[in-house]
């Protein structure tokens, strides 16, 4: 498949041949390319949406293959090496080819193994890219040039994160490196290329080579071989060749992405004794690297933390609570925050929901002085202000009197009044710990998502998963039921505890599940059964959320949904143990950050 097009007018190459050729692949010959002035550059780019891939690419094709179509279409690439590492990438191929929008691509048919026969192959499809690349580039082979770009690949010596899986994007991976309190090493996909820690042969010593391997078989040596130089085309000399085969297997000696065959090498990437975390990431609609996080889950000789992208801005900022929580469990210091001394001796801790803004007052003694809850308003900064003056004038307390305050929740970036600003996540399970110690799993449904946290027996977050990309099973979802069956929530909650038709809502969407129950009332079905069907559909997804972080008892469910009697009594079911709720339950999240806050001041 050693393709080329050279699309464009006479002009237009000219001005652009000596431009950026983009590659998406750690099998692309980089040296090879700037052995013919080519420069390059990793195609990484994460685009706001995908308005233009969407009018010319199948809408399930991985994320990154829409954003490299985006890239394309915007105009912003004009020479494009690829390497058919997936179907993806072979349908991105064939479009671009037929849009004649580049003036240069060409994609590399590298076989996925290391045998001497791939190694083959592989020698002869990089002689057929350097005569199409050097008929672009109108530039001859520089070996000099070829060989100055082999650099060893350079790793952190220190304690560090790796990100490994599919290719992580610019954008995402700068807001990685922001959130971890350790240096971040980019291990993923594309990132971890390792060619360079050998430099290569000289065509020189090749040809002696060949010269003195014809005079031990008493064989005429070719022609190309009897002089140091050759006056052909040296991409056709043997000695060229066997350059190609020695950069071939350099190309794929390196530690394996998942769709080579044998992937064992990739081991290597957890045997760093510096590597304190994982952060393993996987693109929506690629199923590569699914297999390997399954592994690793179980065996990975450090703390792990999966996300997904659709590979846009927009995807990136729905992971941030995610990241700064796995912070937050790799260094306890970065909850500390800046100490200060005693003054009234009181704190307190925010926490700005989607739905609700909650605010708890503690004193020196840990004793709650004051919580409150208000809905939040169109403002976190603004409901959290007015929580708070409220459960100060609940106190008698004046702002003053405050010696620290921590706020968490969605909205607690924008409250500019903390001293500290710690994830819902940690939060919760300092709330859960504190109230109860005995507590090892935390199920929170949240207004517009659900979590589940392991806790250790100090409190401490050991591993936690997020459904935050869809309002299904959240208390969004539920404040909709209860508007299609004229419910108040709490109308709703005491509703399905004595149901008698066991009804089953099937749609995992929120817009759907709320058509089947407008199907449902129709059809007369009762109210106690259709709430029923709703609290089954919630138990389900949060139960499954239990199962994958590994949820042993003791349980507790923190939050407002932790109301809903019903709820709760099918949860138990599908968890199989008993569900603790406390009163302060709706709390826990303000509770856990007015203890942070307790945290920061000197006794």
């Amino acid at each position: 498949m050693n393709q080329t097009k050279c699309q464009g007018c006479e002009g237009a190459m000219e001005i652009r041949k000596n431009g950026c050729s983009y590659y998406v692949c750690k099998y692309t010959p980089l040296e090879l390319m700037a052995a013919f002035e080519g420069e390059y550059s990793n195609l990484n780019h994460m685009p706001e949406g995908f308005e233009l891939a969407d009018q010319v690419i199948n809408p399930n094709v991985c994320g990154f293959g829409k954003a490299l179509m985006q890239s394309v279409m915007a105009g912003e690439v004009h020479e494009l090496v690829l390497v058919n590492c997936c179907d993806t990438i072979r349908s991105v191929y064939d479009i671009l080819r037929d849009s004649k929008k580049l003036d240069f691509l060409y994609m590399i048919d590298m076989l996925h193994s290391g045998w001497a026969c791939s190694r083959e192959q592989i020698s002869a499809q990089l002689i057929a890219f350097a005569k199409a690349y050097r008929h672009y580039k109108g530039q001859e082979f520089d070996e000099a040039k070829f060989r100055a770009a082999f650099h060893p690949p350079k790793r952190l010596q220190e304690p560090h994160l790796s990100v490994l899986g599919a290719r992580m994007g610019k954008q995402l991976f700068e807001m990685v490196q922001d959130c971890m309190p350790l240096p971040v090493q980019n291990d993923s996909c594309v990132n971890n290329r390792s060619v360079g820690e050998v430099m290569p042969p000289t065509l020189a010593s090749l040809r002696e080579e060949l010269l003195q391997g014809t005079e031990c078989s008493g064989t005429a040596a070719p022609e190309a071989a009897q002089s140091p130089r050759t006056d052909g085309d040296v991409l056709d000399s043997p000695a060229f060749a066997r350059l190609m085969d020695w950069y071939a297997y350099e190309l794929i000696k390196q530690i394996p992405c998942m769709r080579m065959m044998d992937k064992t090498g990739r081991r290597a990437l957890l045997n760093d004794p510096n590597l304190k975390g994982i952060i393993y990431h996987t693109i929506k609609f690629c199923d590569f690297y699914s297999f390997e996080y399954a592994d690793l889950r179980q065996h990975a000789p450090v703390p792990i933390l999966k996300i997904e992208s659709d590979y846009t801005t927009s995807s990136s900022g729905q992971l941030l609570t995610r990241l700064e929580a796995f912070a937050e469990s790799i260094d306890p210091e970065e909850l500390e925050g800046k100490k200060t001394n005693m003054g009234k001796g009181y704190f307190a801790g925010i926490d700005s929901g989607s739905t609700s803004t909650d605010v708890v007052i503690l004193d020196k003694d840990n004793k709650m002085v004051c919580g409150i809850i208000v809905p939040t308003g169109a403002g976190a900064q603004n409901s959290a202000e007015k929580a708070l003056e409220e459960a100060l004038r609940q106190s008698g307390l004046a702002r003053t009197d405050i010696d620290a305050m921590v706020t968490t929740g969605y909205g607690r970036t924008a409250i500019e009044d903390g001293d500290k600003s710690i994830t819902e996540i940690t939060c919760h399970a300092r709330g859960a710990h504190f109230l109860e110690p005995e507590v090892r799993t935390v199920i929170d449904i949240g207004g517009q998502d659900s979590k589940v946290i392991r806790l250790d027996d100090k409190g401490n977050v050991i591993n936690f998963v997020m459904n935050d990309k869809c309002a299904a099973g959240t208390g969004r979802f539920l404040e909709m039921m209860a508007h299609s069956l004229e419910l108040s929530l709490e109308e709703m909650s005491l509703h399905g505890l004595n149901y008698k038709e066991d009804i089953t809502i099937s749609s995992m969407c929120s817009v759907f599940a709320q058509s089947e129950v407008v199907s449902l009332i129709a059809e007369n079905k009762s109210t106690d059964d259709i709430v029923h069907g709703l609290n089954k559909s919630v138990a389900v997804k949060t139960s499954a959320l239990v199962k994958r972080v590994g949820g042993e008892g003791k349980y507790m469910m923190t939050g407002g949904v932790s109301k809903n009697k019903g709820l709760v009594k099918t949860l138990e079911e599908k968890v199989g143990a008993p569900i603790i709720i406390r009163e302060e339950a709706q709390l826990c999240g303000a509770l856990g950050a007015a203890l942070f806050a307790r945290d920061m001041v000197k006794a």
